[in-house]
This record gives structure tokens, C-alpha cells and sequence, in this order.
């Protein structure tokens, strides 16, 4: 017998008891809906954060000063052994990375670098005109940390080459801290207008060169309320107010062109610095990045997602037996139908195809709904539960077609076998 009538009468059986197939599907669409669905949100959550990294510069290597890793030192009370290290230390202005050895660093690492990334803190304050009131953090950067705040300016201008080298008080203020302070939607009004901030017994005095806009994401954790905003400066105004010679930590950004890997980079920074830390008994440099943090995570959604979908898989295994038992149940049924075919000489291997092609097609149905069950329900949950772009594994779903043929295949081959097997002369007196 011919293939595609194979396939025909696979969907006679199942289209004339339309119930029973449904529910003996049942358990192929719900295996195969929910690993999609597991697989679909994993992939999407994990697709989205690699996308939100990457723009914030996932391969960006932070450097910065922390206490040296120290054997953990073993003592008693009581009887009982336990393990301890001693009490975190904060490094002070004598442990922080000089400006000396950034720029020995740019110079041996000239052609692997963009360019480094500086800033500091100089505190929160609030800045009062004429009665009202915002509260601001201050902050200040040199020129490439400032432009990759990658802020969009609503009035005046960026802070310019001049103020940056020179240290200068000039600073960018968002819109939110202007509403509060002056009360108009013309930013414009508050540029060149020189406010003060007041931190503590401190008094700092800037001038405004540009209103940035505020963007949605801060404003979900701030609402209406009186919430901080930053002021960025230039760095060697903060420096200037903070006294602080060094820095604790500073961000570089990879060469494009660098063949090397981050990892491989990492190492020979730490290597470059330890020269500088080698009698610090306390601290050390070291190096870290997005991408470390963005591999974890993806190992982590993985596994879990693969832990799930294996838990979900007990639902294609009872789907597969529920297979096995309705295809037993329509031999038993059909047992008269074997028997003519035999009698009119019909081969073991053609009734064996026969029946393992419609447990195949019944699977292949229940996976076909189970995979658009799945990729609708994972893409609404990752959209509308997750806030994440969704997108579906494809791999999953090929998968998931091949495994539903695999159950078939399995799960049909015992009573298609026995169906080969049967007796002709007992299947045409079967009652």
C-alpha cells in the first residue's frame, strides 16, 4: 500500500472518532505546549536582557580596588569547627587606582582600547529658587562617561571640550529638576542660570548648560513623588570639591578591532596592575564584566528551563501510553478489517506500516496544536507578564515536530507489531 493512502486512512480513523482522538492528544498538546511555552519565555527573557546589555555595553571591562581573597581561617567554640574571614575592608584614598597608572595603562594598551570611562560622586543635595526645591545627585565624568550616559537633551548644550579639560562647574540637569525649580516647560529658561546645591554643611555652585530628558525608566521608579535626579558635572570639578586623589574603580570599552577575548583581556589587565599592588597586603585590582554576568545568566535560564521541560516531558510520556492504549483499543476494534486485509494478501509489513503511520499522524496533529498552544501562550507571557520582545525557539519547536514523530514511532510500533502478527483465520472469526 501506497504511502499517501496510508496517510488517508490514518485520517478516516481518527476524523471517525473525533472525541477519542482528541483526548488521546491531549497529552502530546499539553507536553508539547508547555516546554514552547517554557522554552519561548526563556529564550525571550534571556534574548531581551543580552539586547539590554549589549547596548549598555556588555563587553565593557569595569576595573576597580578590592580586598585580596584571604584563606579562611579555622577556629573552635564549644567543640564545633567553623570557617570565617575577617571584616570587609573599604579601600581608602592611598589604595585607589592613580591617574598615573591609567594613563600607563592607555599608552601599553593603546590599540586594544576605545577609550576609558571615568566618574566620580560627590553626594546628594538639593537646590532651592525662589522657595522650590529638587533634590539632585551629583555627579561628575569625564567626556566619554558623559556621552555614554547617551543622554537627549530638550535645551542648550552638551558640556563642551573647554569646561571638560578645564574643570569646570558647567552641568547638565534633567527636565523633572527643572519643573521643580522653576515651574515652566520652557527649559530653555534655565539655561545659564547658576544654581546652588547644598549637601550637608557643604555649598556647591553650578551652572546650567543643558536640561536632559528623563527617561520613562526612571520615571516608573519615581512617579510623582519627589524623587532625585542626577546633575552631571565635569569630573575634574567634583574632584576639585572632593579633594580625592585616585579612583576606585574605571570603566574600559574594548576596541572593536581587539581579536582577543574579554576573558583573555581581563587577565591582562589584572596582570598590568598587579606591578602597582604587589605590596599592598589589603588590595588589589580587579576586573569584571557584563558579559561574565550575561553567560551566568544564561547558563542559569537554561538549566532551569531544561529542568521545567523536563518535568513538562512527563506529559508526552503519558500522552505516548495514552497513544499506545487507543491504538490497542482500534486493532481490537478492527481485528475482522486485519483479517480481510491479510486474507486478500496483504503482507505483515504493510498492516505493521499501516497502523505505526496512524499512531505517527495522530501524534504529529497533537504536536502541531501543541506547538501553536505553546508559542501563543509563552509570547503573551512574555510580553505581557515579562515585558520582554518575544521570541520563539526555533530549535524547540523542530524538536518538539521530530520528538511527536518519535512517539508515534515508539509508542505505535507494539500494537501495530501485534496487529502484523494476528491470525488471519482468527482475525476473520473474531467477534
Amino acid at each position: 500500500m501506497l504511502l499517501g493512502e496510508n496517510i488517508a486512512m490514518a485520517f478516516s480513523a481518527i476524523l471517525s472518532n473525533k472525541m477519542r482522538s482528541f483526548l488521546t492528544m491531549l497529552g502530546i498538546i499539553i507536553g508539547i505546549g508547555a516546554v514552547i511555552a517554557i522554552e519561548t519565555v526563556g529564550n525571550s527573557v534571556t534574548q531581551t536582557f543580552s539586547d539590554s546589555m549589549t547596548s549598555m555595553g556588555a563587553t565593557n571591562i569595569v576595573v576597580g580596588v578590592t580586598q585580596r581573597k584571604e584563606e579562611k581561617v579555622k577556629g573552635s567554640e564549644s567543640g564545633l569547627e567553623f570557617e570565617g574571614r575577617r571584616n570587609e575592608k573599604i579601600p581608602e584614598e592611598s589604595d585607589f587606582i592613580q591617574d598615573y597608572m591609567i594613563e600607563e595603562f592607555e599608552k601599553k594598551f593603546a590599540n586594544d582600547i576605545e577609550y576609558v570611562m571615568m566618574s566620580e560622586k560627590l553626594g546628594s543635595g538639593t537646590i532651592s529658587v525662589g522657595g522650590n526645591t529638587a533634590k539632585v545627585s551629583v555627579e561628575g565624568g569625564n567626556e566619554t562617561y558623559i556621552t555614554n550616559q547617551k543622554l537627549e537633551l530638550v535645551a542648550g548644550r552638551e558640556i563642551g571640550d573647554k569646561a571638560l579639560k578645564g574643570g569646570k562647574s558647567a552641568c547638565l540637569i534633567s527636565d523633572y529638576a527643572v519643573d521643580k525649580l522653576f515651574k515652566t516647560e520652557n527649559y530653555s529658561h534655565a539655561v545659564g542660570k547658576t544654581v546652588e546645591v547644598i549637601s550637608g554643611q557643604k555649598f556647591y555652585d553650578f551652572t546650567i548648560v543643558g536640561v536632559y530628558q528623563l527617561s520613562d525608566t526612571g520615571l516608573l521608579f519615581g512617579g510623582n513623588a519627589d524623587r532625585e535626579t542626577t546633575l552631571y558635572t565635569t569630573l575634574g570639578c567634583v574632584k576639585k570639591h572632593s579633594h580625592i586623589q585616585g579612583y576606585p574603580n574605571f570603566t574600559v570599552v574594548k576596541s572593536a578591532d581587539m581579536s582577543k577575548d574579554t576573558k583573555e583581556f581581563r587577565s591582562e589587565i589584572q596582570i598590568f596592575f598587579d606591578r602597582y599592588y604587589h605590596t599592598n597586603r589589603i588590595f588589589e585590582v580587579t576586573t569584571s564584566s557584563f558579559e561574565s554576568m550575561l553567560e551566568e545568566l544564561t547558563k542559569t535560564m537554561s538549566t532551569i528551563s531544561t529542568a521545567i521541560s523536563i518535568i513538562a516531558g512527563i506529559a508526552l510520556l503519558v500522552g505516548g501510553i495514552g497513544v499506545m492504549n487507543i491504538m490497542l483499543v482500534s486493532i481490537s476494534e478492527r481485528t475482522r478489517e486485519i483479517g480481510t486485509r491479510k486474507a486478500l494478501g496483504a503482507t505483515n509489513s504493510s498492516i505493521r506500516l499501516q497502523f505505526i503511520i496512524e499512531a505517527m499522524v495522530l501524534c504529529i496533529i497533537g504536536g502541531i496544536i501543541g506547538i501553536l498552544i505553546g508559542v501563543t501562550g509563552g509570547a503573551l507571557a512574555a510580553t505581557q507578564l515579562m515585558d520582554a520582545e518575544a521570541r520563539p525557539s526555533i530549535s524547540s519547536i523542530l524538536t518538539s515536530v521530530g520528538f511527536s514523530m518519535a512517539i508515534g514511532l515508539f509508542f505505535g510500533y507494539y500494537p501495530a507489531n501485534k496487529a502484523a502478527k494476528m491470525n488471519p483465520i482468527d482475525a476473520l472469526t473474531y467477534e
